[in-house]
């Protein structure tokens, strides 16, 4: 039968994780080769040896008559030695300093086990009328036949190795210029492996780095140019067209700040580094650098989370999600896949984002028990059989109407999605027996100026209420935008980037949180398993981003110029929308958990029957999509609602 493990006949360089070429007639003559080669130095070395012992000068008897003999004795020793020191196996091309520490212990162990057999040979009786012709050897070339060894094999592996560097194939037309951020020890395997490269792409014009001590020197022959400060002038005085920024243990404000530098924009690429697990791990290499991604700016710091918490509630469970197509649904079904539940319930209502996530979900979880449902989660009788047929532990409801400009032109769907529709699925969780129930929120439902924040705000009341009365454990998490979601402003600038622009911003002081889509999704499953019924979590959403700001830094990570090669065009304030987000972690209306990113809103419920009374009163207008009738309605329960009673159609 075939062998199909391929990994084991590719040879896999340790440092580097480089493999070789495929199996074939090079690679089966390359061992023998090397040790021929080895073969040739250790000659070489004996010769050399000889040599100065004897001012350099060829004589007769030690070249005919001793150096024979001694080469005899010394090659098995030696390559017995070398090949138990595995010095038939490296890569020469990639040669570095442990190899030449690998040299230096065979060729020491070679010689000093040289020496031992040598005198344990001379001690035995009437040994030395065999070797007679070796009265007048100098024992000195033990010692210098071992340091001879050491050089030439050194220099023999770096003359491969800087053969490989130095004269490589170039890509067609000029090499591009590349600037390092970082004068570390990945900005200096960066340079080592773009030397390395087959094809060469680069022409590495030097380091950056803000560590004083490191101004002026150089790394491989190449200088440490300046500060991040002074990027813009050293790129313009050295034509520099990439970046890479090579700092992978830098946190996103440091990573940011090397383009917040660029005030006017650049026409440079900024490229990155992999992540140091990914590194650490071995699964990526420094020199498999990508283009820097607005994840890179915006993102924040690892969530740590209690894995075992959230394993213990979700593993082997009927878990259902809502809005399992949308962005931050989609990641929930992720995450949940990755403790192990016992089935897995995608609700969705839109069958191509359905389709789509079952099939990855399928593919990148094969063994976890999937059933796609579609299903409009303000149809009862549909919710309810989904319900009954199925008995979900773990309801996690992300489906909602979320497009505030949208939403107030269409109020009354944004009354029927996330009024009626939570409430559906709120009731059926408690009909038939789930254990918990987490809704997700946003912080637009803080202090709402629009319908949609207000409709969402009314299902939290709805969901705190309903906690007190049944054994279902129901709670909230409540959170600001995440990067890169459907309909949101990332996607939306680099499609008009792509356009050629302009880009629309609202207003120059319009601020926005934003944390990733796998950021939330993981807090909201530590925020689950810390509910006990009726709270209202609130996630750290961090510093505020100025839209504007957001949009320069893509501009830039584009490689145009804001204002320049793409405009910015501010359009005002869009029905519903604020200029500011409100949502902290701090004050006296918080209450700390014992993780550092989730916190819990202090609020008074509102009396039951003034908020069913109420709900109905909104969900009976809402068919009607009468602004101002419906907002009149929802003022009842949300009195903060400040959203304007008539919008333009």
């Amino acid at each position: 039968m075939p062998d199909n493990n391929v990994e084991a006949e590719k040879p896999l360089d340790e440092a580097t994780g480089y493999e070789g070429p495929p199996p074939g007639l090079m690679l089966r003559w390359r061992r023998p080769l090397i040790v021929v080669a080895h073969v040739v130095v250790f000659a070489g070395a004996l010769m050399l040896a000889f040599l100065l012992t004897s001012d350099m000068q060829f004589r007769r008897r030690w070249l005919v008559e001793q150096y024979p003999l001694l080469l005899a004795f010394f090659l098995p020793i030696k390559l017995a030695v070398f090949g138990l020191f595995k010095q038939y196996r490296g890569w020469w091309r990639y040669v570095g300093i442990s190899d030449l520490f690998g040299i230096l212990r065979a060729s020491l162990v070679s010689a000093m086990l040289a020496l031992a057999v040598w005198f344990a040979f001379l001690n035995i009786p009437d040994a030395r009328r065999h070797v007679s012709n070796l009265e007048d050897f100098s024992q000195a070339v033990f010692m210098l036949d071992m340091f001879a060894t050491i050089l030439l094999l050194a220099g023999l592996r770096m003359v491969v190795r800087l053969y490989h560097e130095e004269f490589r194939t170039e890509e067609a037309g000029r090499l591009k210029r590349l600037l390092i951020v970082g004068a570390g020890n990945a900005g200096e395997a960066l340079l080592r492996e773009i030397h390395r490269m087959a094809v060469a792409e680069y022409e590495v014009i030097g380091f950056i780095d803000d560590d004083p001590a490191k101004r002026g020197t150089l790394i491989h022959g190449l200088p440490v140019l300046g500060a991040v400060a002074q990027l813009p002038a050293i790129c313009e005085a050295k034509n520099v067209e990439e970046i890479a920024i090579a700092m992978p243990a830098a946190t996103h404000q440091q990573r940011r700040r090397v383009i917040q530098v660029f005030d006017e924009g650049t026409n440079i690429r900024f490229r990155t580094v992999p992540a140091i697990t990914d590194i650490a791990s071995g699964r990526l290499r420094v020199s498999q650098i990508r283009d820097v991604d607005i994840n890179d700016l915006l993102g924040r710091e690892v969530v740590q989370l209690d894995e075992d918490m959230i394993e213990a509630f979700l593993k082997d469970k009927v878990i259902l999600v809502t809005g399992a197509g949308g962005s931050i649904g989609s990641e929930m079904c992720r995450q949940v896949c990755k403790y192990g539940p016992g089935h897995l319930l995608l609700v969705e209502q839109a069958e191509n984002p359905l389709f789509y996530i079952e099939r990855e979900l399928r593919r990148q979880f094969s063994g976890v028990n999937l059933t796609a449902v579609i299903c409009d989660i303000t149809d009862a009788v549909r919710v309810r059989q989904v319900f009954g047929t199925h008995r979900p532990e773990v309801v996690i409801h992300a489906a909602a109407h979320k497009h505030v400009p949208l939403m107030e032109l269409n109020p009354g769907e944004a009354i029927k999605n996330n009024i009626l529709g939570t409430k559906t699925v709120a009731d059926a969780a408690a009909e038939f027996g789930s254990t918990n129930f987490v809704m997700i929120s946003t912080d637009k439902a803080v202090n709402p100026t629009s319908i949609m924040g207000s409709s969402k705000r009314t299902a939290e009341m709805y969901i705190q209420n309903l906690s007190m009365t049944s054994r279902t454990q129901y709670v909230t998490v409540r959170f600001g935008n995440v990067l890169a979601s459907d309909g949101s402003v990332v996607p939306i600038f680099k499609k008009q980037i792509a356009e050629g622009g302009p880009l629309t911003v609202t207003h120059p002081e319009m601020k926005r949180y934003f944390m990733t889509i796998p950021e939330a999704s993981q807090l909201v499953l530590q925020a689950a398993t810390m509910g006990k019924g009726g709270e209202i979590f609130v996630l750290d959403m961090g510093e505020p981003v100025k839209i504007v700001d957001l949009a320069k830094e893509l501009i830039t990570l584009s490689g145009f110029r804001p204002g320049e090669d793409i405009e910015i065009v501010f359009t005002g304030p869009r029905p519903g929308e604020k200029l500011f987000e409100e949502l902290s972690i701090e004050g006296e209306d918080m209450q700390r958990t014992h993780h550092p990113k989730i916190s819990i809103w202090k609020n008074i419920p509102m009396d039951r029957e003034k908020l069913l009374s109420g709900i109905e009163d909104i969900l009976r207008v809402a068919h009607t999509q009468d602004r101002a009738l419906i907002v009149s309605k929802i003022r009842v329960l949300v009195p903060e609602y400040i959203g304007d009673v008539t919008i333009a159609q």
